[in-house]
């Protein structure tokens, strides 16, 4: 291979940006989808691989014939592409449990279920593979350190982690085999594994999740001791497994920028844990290594590569990475010995991906794409990941399960009918987006679905006390929280719900019976209203498949959820996490109440 054409295995552009031509001219390996980078509103999985089949034709038709790898976020789900099923984002996923449990103790690893994340994972990977895609930038696997964040609640990317536990993350890489599929048995040991299915990108490498004070990007410190007993012991698991990528976090590691630390890239990931999959960066990840970002970008190249980064997401200005790059070798700052390490890393997973044997993508799978039977996996899992928080006060009839039949009920709040605010970020845009984006099911629909067909629905947004105190509702469901926001954009000082969220539990709480459904990526400020509500909810980030709320509302199964977080009483607390000295949460973490199916509670 020349210097160029090696170059250009190591350079990931975004699909704006390309062209088969381009990716001919510069020998480009990898393109990639970044958040709301579609082909077209709307596209079919058709459109998908016919896209993807045509920068793949340009890359077959180098001197090489190597062909590139195409890259999306399925972070929950197949997410950017419309009519995928969208499933509970991580932050619900980590409450679901293995079966229903009565005592005290909390088990860790035999309670949380990582054979439904499993599970789920395999069903990504048949959405992803139908629009002609095989790599997918998840999962995400950040920890929350002891004294610092995510469990911290004000980072906004708390949602995209399972826990505050780190021996619940760690179960949870069980997603790696449901995406890339099962180690063979002798397979030879932290050797990517991707043959059926799509190659896997473990995020992010390493401490993301600790930084101070939940910042997002920004520093994390920590000993060398605490480094590895919280935050090294899910990549382990990982590599174990097979996971054919991993990609490196924008934040510092006690000051030192991760995309430039050597010691922990090349000396304990590649040559300790023998990872031998491909090191790639975040996106404009070598930027950000300097303040402000791109301000010496030849420094950032050089002290990236340098430092073990096999592939650079660029994603747009991609002639001056090449360029700095071939400048580099040439002048001997950065060795060919480092560059072959890298293009020995990517031509591995490509040719372990099946890629030269199978470059361009057909329609066999395009049914898979939202199909019915991936909408009742994700259906069970909102289901699961529901935990119920208040259920009338001591002594008190429980609200919850509600009755199907009743002369008028009212839903109402923000998020009552808004597929958009279900799924959260990550979702059709990187930020995701408010209202009915793509296909899937409101809780008021749901509700509409589940009670009897003489019970009255009303919808009201936002009422005020004279409609609540006209209508003569017999009870109400109250669905408000957060709206959708990824990374920088999340990270929230005072973790409020959007307005009128509050307005509207006060008006209909304070004249009937109300359940409130909390849809949010983290625990929220909510112990002022608590004495106003008779039954409260945690549904997080459900997705697409908000049947699964009234399939607990109403009885037809129970809530099991167990909190993987703590939810705290002010932001004052925080960070609060369990084992703290002075842990006083308004929940505790592994605190859920759980209801028996109706059908179980009438045969009894």
């Amino acid at each position: 291979m020349t210097l160029e054409e090696k170059i250009g295995q190591m350079t990931m552009i975004d699909r704006k940006v390309a062209s088969a031509d381009i990716v001919k001219d510069y020998f480009i390996g990898a393109l990639l989808s970044g958040g709301g980078s579609v082909p077209a509103p709307k596209a079919s999985a058709e459109t998908w691989i016919n896209m993807v089949n045509e920068f793949q034709s340009g890359a077959l038709s180098t001197r090489l014939g190597i062909p590139l790898f195409y890259g999306i976020d399925a972070v929950h789900g197949h997410n950017t592409v419309y009519n995928a099923t969208v499933f509970p984002h991580n932050v619900g996923l980590g409450v679901t449990r293995q079966a229903m449990f009565s005592p005290p103790v909390l088990c860790l690893k035999t309670i949380w279920d990582p054979e439904l994340v499993k599970k789920i994972g395999a069903a990504t990977a048949l959405e992803v593979r139908a629009t002609g895609i095989p790599y997918t930038f998840a999962p995400c696997i950040a920890v929350n350190k002891p004294q610092h964040v995510c469990r911290d609640p004000r980072w906004g990317r708390c949602f995209e982690s399972y826990s505050e536990d780190h021996e619940i993350v760690r179960a949870m890489t069980e997603i790696i085999p449901g995406l890339q599929g099962d180690l063979p048995p002798d397979y030879p040991s932290r050797l990517p594994i991707c043959w059926t299915k799509v190659a896997a990108c473990q995020a992010f490498f390493v401490g993301d999740g600790g930084t101070t004070d939940g910042i997002n990007e920004s520093n994390t410190i920590i000993d060398w001791d605490g480094l590895l007993s919280i935050h090294m012991p899910a990549y382990l698991d990982s590599i174990r497994k097979g996971v054919a990528t991993i990609m490196i976090s924008f934040s510092s590691l006690n000051g030192t920028k991760m995309h430039t630390n050597y010691d922990l890239i090349t000396g304990y990931l590649k040559k300790t844990l023998k990872f031998r999959g491909i090191v790639i960066s975040d996106s404009q990840g070598i930027d950000k290594i300097t303040t402000p970002p791109h301000d010496n970008y030849t420094y950032s190249v050089e002290a990236s590569i340098n430092a073990g980064i096999d592939m650079i997401l660029v994603p747009e200005n991609f002639t001056e990475l090449i360029d700095t790059l071939a400048l580099l070798v040439k002048k001997n700052v950065i060795s060919m010995t480092r560059i072959d390490d890298a293009i020995e890393r990517i031509l591995r997973v490509k040719f372990i991906m099946g890629l030269f044997e199978n470059s361009m993508a057909d329609f066999t799978l395009v049914n898979q794409l939202g199909s019915q039977e991936h909408r009742e996996l994700a259906r069970e899992a909102v289901r699961r990941s529901l935990v119920l928080l208040k259920n009338g006060e001591n002594g008190d009839v429980p609200l919850i399960p509600l009755p199907k039949k009743a002369k008028k009920i009212l839903v109402a709040g923000s998020h009552a009918n808004n597929v958009g605010n279900q799924c959260g970020g990550w979702t059709i845009e990187w930020h995701g987006l408010s209202g009915n984006i793509t296909i899937g099911t409101t809780i008021l629909a749901a509700v509409k679905n589940a009670v009897d067909p003489q019970t009255e629905v009303v919808h009201h947004e936002n009422p005020g006390k004279e409609f609540m105190n006209s209508n003569g509702f017999s009870y109400a469901i109250v669905a408000v929280g957060e709206l959708p926001y990824s990374e920088t954009v999340g990270d929230s000082m005072n973790l409020t719900i959007a307005r009128p969220g509050y307005d509207t539990i006060t008006n209909v709480c304070q004249a009937i019976k109300c359940v409130v459904i909390i849809i949010s990526g983290r625990p929220v400020v909510i112990q002022p209203y608590l004495p106003l509500i008779d039954a409260l909810v945690a549904a997080w980030l459900p997705g697409t498949e908000g049947q699964g709320v009234a399939d607990v509302l109403f009885g037809d199964y129970g809530f099991t959820g167990k909190l993987a977080r703590t939810w705290f009483r002010t932001v004052d607390q925080l960070p609060m996490n369990v084992g703290d000295p002075h842990y006083d949460p308004l929940f505790p973490f592994g605190f859920g109440l759980t209801t028996t199916p109706r059908d179980m509670k009438e045969s009894q």
